[in-house]
């Protein structure tokens, strides 16, 4: 192991040693922000380490956006630019709390920042949660965007589904489970995943929200994507569409919900004109419901085979309150797509009620309540996952002028040399991978793309590696058997 060093953190002779945990746009934002910084820029020297549990970078943009979403290129893009200039090492396939610890990383870096975002879905506790045929709307997300750690498999057979949730997560569920296979071949899904949707025999998927149209909590941009699939229309009840004091001033004044609203009262128009001089209709249908609460899951044999809710009202507020109205909705199959939670993390502080690390402002904090010295988070693991992706960059600069400003009083690593952590992983078998590995990884899927292109009838860009075996093997130059 290399020897401990004595020179002052953050200049030429001995950098600030920084680890971020999790290379999602979180943790990226986060080191981009610390090598622009001030204090940077004034002379003061970083060096940032980037670990991932994944063999691949960029976190939810890789795994936890629908991959048919117009902007990941954009933003895969912008993470990218950061990862490539070369001032920040990235560590893949090392799992915090498995492969390397929290004294581990104390040991070797004068601050921590976790950067672990929000995997699993929040709870949604009705009776029938439990039947086979109700998922988590974030594990549909991991299958298909092809995450190594769930199941290669998924079981679409349901004809009528049900989506539960207004957000950005319940809309791409939804689409992807109601667009035809042939339409997501011009994205990166893996072949599993093609031949799944290809399979699925749906003809309606049906979207509630407990409160009304102006209450949504998806963006115009997905709203609009909704209407982009071939074969499949849209469907709106007029009896949903309710505008209470709080509603009608959130027209007014947010423009955002102005143009939601806009949108989804012309399409209730337009589809009351088809109504009367009626087209062909499309194979598939996708529902918008408003003004539904879920109340109970029903189920036969084990297996969903309908759900009940109660019809809601405005109540003045932007609130709903139930009607005492009850309707059943046959469907084999429910997502709920209520929200993400964030998972705890070993020798940290956890906030089981919100999801979050307990922290105050980006500094983590003990049992105590009073903040450990060099531990910090930034991104949903901090504030819970609210807000678009953009939110991360303003989270992530309070949490770095945060540690910026502690570093003085920071607690020194013991051994903070470059190359100590690469023996710590060497010695103990981890199978670690590298930015240089993931442009080999990316280069391959992007091979695997234009070989399917010469025989398929859509030009593919690239085609997602699942296996994480095979993502490390590339990764780190071995041969794929298989």
């Amino acid at each position: 192991m290399s020897s401990t060093t004595s020179a002052t953190p953050g200049t030429q002779d001995r950098p600030l040693r920084i680890a971020v945990i999790g290379s999602g746009p979180a943790g990226v934002y986060a080191a981009d922000m610390l090598t622009k910084s001030e204090e940077v820029r004034d002379g003061l020297v970083v060096s940032i380490d980037l670990f991932d549990r994944y063999p691949a970078p960029y976190g939810l943009i890789r795994y936890g956006v629908a991959p048919d979403h117009p902007r990941i290129k954009g933003i895969v893009n912008a993470l990218y630019k950061v990862l490539d200039r070369g001032d920040i090492r990235f560590f893949g396939n090392v799992d915090y709390g498995t492969d390397i610890s929290l004294e581990d990383l104390q040991h070797h870096y004068d601050a921590v920042i976790f950067a672990t975002g929000a995997i699993k879905d929040a709870d949604l506790n009705i009776p029938g949660i439990e039947l086979d045929g109700s998922y988590g709307g974030a594990d549909f997300v991991s299958w298909y965007d092809g995450h190594p750690d769930v199941s290669r498999e998924w079981p679409l057979t349901a004809k009528e589904i049900a989506v539960i949730g207004n957000g950005n997560v319940a809309l791409d569920v939804a689409r992807v489970l109601s667009k035809h296979a042939d339409d997501m071949l011009v994205t990166e899904i893996p072949d599993n995943v093609y031949q799944g949707l290809l399979a699925s025999p749906v003809t309606d998927v049906h979207i509630f929200g407990r409160r009304g149209p102006a209450q949504v909590k998806f963006t115009p941009m997905e709203l609009r994507e909704l209407s982009h699939s071939k074969d499949v229309d849209i469907v709106l009840y007029e009896e949903d569409f309710d505008f209470d004091e709080a509603s009608d001033a959130a027209i007014k004044t947010n423009n955002q919900v102005k143009t939601m609203v806009n949108t989804l009262t012309n399409w209730l128009v337009e589809q009351e004109d088809d109504a009367a001089n009626p087209a062909t209709g499309a194979s598939r249908r996708l529902h918008l419901h408003f003004l539904h609460n879920p109340v109970e899951i029903t189920g036969t044999d084990g297996k969903v085979s309908g759900i009940k809710f109660e019809r809601t009202e405005l109540d003045g507020t932007g609130n709903a309150r139930g009607t005492g109205e009850f309707i059943d909705y046959p469907v084999q199959a429910v997502y709920r797509s209520v929200g993400y939670f964030g998972s705890a993390l070993p020798d940290v502080e956890f906030d089981h009620q919100r999801g979050v690390v307990t922290n105050d402002g980006g500094r983590v904090l003990g049992a105590d309540g009073t903040h450990v010295p060099g531990i910090y988070a930034t991104g949903w693991i901090k504030r819970g996952p609210v807000g678009l992706i953009g939110s991360t960059k303003g989270d992530a600069l309070e949490t770095i002028t945060h540690l910026l400003s502690d570093r003085d009083g920071l607690p020194l690593a013991a051994t903070p040399a470059a190359d100590a952590v690469v023996e710590l992983l060497d010695s103990r078998g981890v199978e670690f991978t590298t930015w240089e590995g993931w442009l080999e990884l990316d280069a391959h899927e992007k091979a695997l793309g234009a070989a399917a292109s010469e025989d398929g009838p859509v030009q593919r860009e690239r085609i997602k590696v699942v296996p994480r075996e095979d993502m490390v093997n590339v990764s780190r130059g071995a041969s794929i058997v298989g």
